[in-house]
């Protein structure tokens, strides 16, 4: 396997995962549904703790999946659910799995109404998000929904980590519905994503393959002229 089929970070449906070692934090990617969604289960390597992003469905198989990756020390409490915004395929588990873990639920806070489990914490971009000793910078990107928000996992000597969700994937933005969440979502990624981080950087969508900054960026003027 090549590095670039490596990355890409395909899996299939309750298939095996694909794991992405970061020294201080580790990041599974697990997909469920006839929909390919991806759903990520971030660890902080020194304290064990978890959260993860996007209950899209079968929780029987995500709880399973967290039980068969407990870590060698520490509880490996599933500490935190965050769902990455209110479209209905990105939570069907997520009741079940916060009533069998008491994990504490977060989403951005347009979204969170709209959610079948009413979030612990309503984010905004330029929050942070704290797993164990990692920090994360919560990324607001308006127009896939109103309160899509995004992650960014800074490792020191790690490419930066971007978990998604529906607002960016390999070929272009998320699906929008009008010209105005078009406009608003690529002002987003131009000026919170591609102008912050380095080509390098890791994007973890909600569906399909991974993609890096450096690959995307440009086709920017491209996307914009396309309208999609």
């Amino acid at each position: 396997m090549t590095l670039e089929q490596e990355l890409a970070g395909h899996v299939e449906p309750g298939g095996p995962g694909w794991i992405l070692g970061l020294g201080a934090a580790r990041v599974l990617k697990i997909s469920v549904s006839d929909m390919h969604n991806n759903v990520y289960v971030l660890l902080c390597t020194a304290t064990q703790e978890r959260l993860l992003v996007d209950a899209a469905d079968d929780a029987a198989h995500l709880l399973a999946v967290l039980d068969q990756d407990l870590p060698v020390k520490g509880d490996g409490r599933l500490a935190q659910i965050l769902t990455t915004h209110q479209h209905w395929d990105h939570h069907r588990a997520l009741a079940e799995v916060v009533g069998r873990t008491g994990a504490r639920t977060l989403a951005g806070e347009a979204d969170a109404d709209a959610l079948p489990v009413i979030p612990d914490v309503r984010l905004r971009h330029g929050d942070t998000v704290t797993v164990g000793e990692l920090v994360l910078q919560v990324i607001g990107l308006r127009g896939h929904t109103p309160g899509s928000v995004a992650l960014a996992l800074q490792v020191p000597d790690r490419p930066t980590v971007l978990l998604t969700g529906d607002s960016l994937f390999p070929g272009g933005p998320g699906k929008t519905s009008t010209p105005d969440d078009f406009t608003s979502l690529m002002d987003d990624l131009e000026t919170r994503v591609f102008d912050v981080y380095g080509d390098d950087a890791i994007v973890l969508p909600g569906h399909g393959a991974n993609t890096v900054l450096g690959v995307e960026r440009p086709h920017l003027a491209e996307w914009r002229a396309r309208g999609w």
